[in-house]
């Protein structure tokens, strides 16, 4: 019998069995809702989810699915501006920001959390929205079998939708006057992706406040995503150091030797690991 059947909510997935699975099963919404826990203990997660589902009602419909797409985005953006989300500029670095469950509470957000919340709108108006991981600026595109090209929008930026001059802005601002765009730019962001800069931003910003215990967890979320990515072992390696966790920092900087035995620091690391070198019998003796 499963929980749906005895009126009971379905077990919640530890955030270690949801980086198992593939990027096509693994939800975002669901992986920043665990995101949130590891920072409030008792977040009922259920319902964060069913909130965040809550938003888009009334937006679908057999009347809306026969409306042009772009009538339909400029109605999920309407919504999502008239519940109250918006860009917090002024507090931009807040680890808040990357908080789902804060963002539904404050209403205030960065990109990319501001970008799973209009999706979620979308998606209960029937949209395909999915974010984009755009330099600097986490975006949503929408598509629909019918539309000629995807829709762009900027839930940063009220909802807007994002044409090739804004989009040009934006990636000038990022990476300099010279950036051109590229069509590889606008694709889809996968899920994993989408929840690794999720947790970056996290990271960094608990980082610089000098919170390295919470910096810690976020990186070592990332990790469990990506237990291959030798950058993050490294940021992860730092802040166990950082924290006394030693074996953990040991262990991750022997895995980027084996990941990257030429690496221009690898000898500073093989120096380092040397210090870390976990004790034997014989030396605790």
């Amino acid at each position: 019998m499963t929980g749906t059947e005895t009126g009971l909510s379905p077990r919640l997935p530890s955030f270690d069995e949801l980086a198992q699975l593939s990027d096509d099963d693994l939800d975002v919404a669901l992986g920043a809702a665990l995101v949130s826990r590891d920072t409030y203990d008792g977040l009922d997660v259920h319902a964060l989810l069913r909130e965040l589902a809550s938003l888009g009602a009334s937006l679908g419909g057999p009347a809306a699915a026969a409306t042009p797409l772009r009538e339909r985005v400029v109605a999920v953006s309407d919504r999502f501006t008239s519940l109250g989300f918006r860009a917090n500029a002024d507090d931009y670095y807040d680890p808040k920001n990357s908080l789902l469950s804060d963002v539904l509470t404050s209403k205030v957000g960065i990109p990319i959390t501001l970008s799973i919340v209009w999706c979620a709108i979308a998606r209960s108006a029937g949209l395909v929205a999915r974010g984009i991981a755009f330099p600097g600026h986490f975006l949503v595109r929408v598509e629909s079998p019918d539309a000629d090209a995807p829709i762009v929008v900027d839930p940063f930026g009220a909802g807007r939708i994002v044409d090739e001059e804004a989009a040009t802005a934006l990636l000038r601002r990022a990476l300099g006057e010279g950036a051109q765009l590229h069509p590889t730019l606008f694709a889809a962001a996968t899920s994993r992706a989408t929840l690794v800069r999720l947790l970056t931003n996290l990271e960094s910003t608990l980082a610089k406040r000098g919170e390295h215990a919470r910096a810690f967890i976020a990186v070592d979320r990332i990790v469990t995503l990506v237990p291959d990515s030798a950058r993050m072992l490294r940021e992860r390696a730092a802040l166990a150091l950082r924290i006394g966790a030693t074996e953990v920092a040991r262990v991750d900087l022997q895995r980027v030797i084996e990941l990257e035995p030429h690496a221009p620091d690898i000898p500073d690391l093989r120096a380092r690991l040397a210090t870390l070198v976990k004790p034997t019998k014989a030396m605790l003796h």
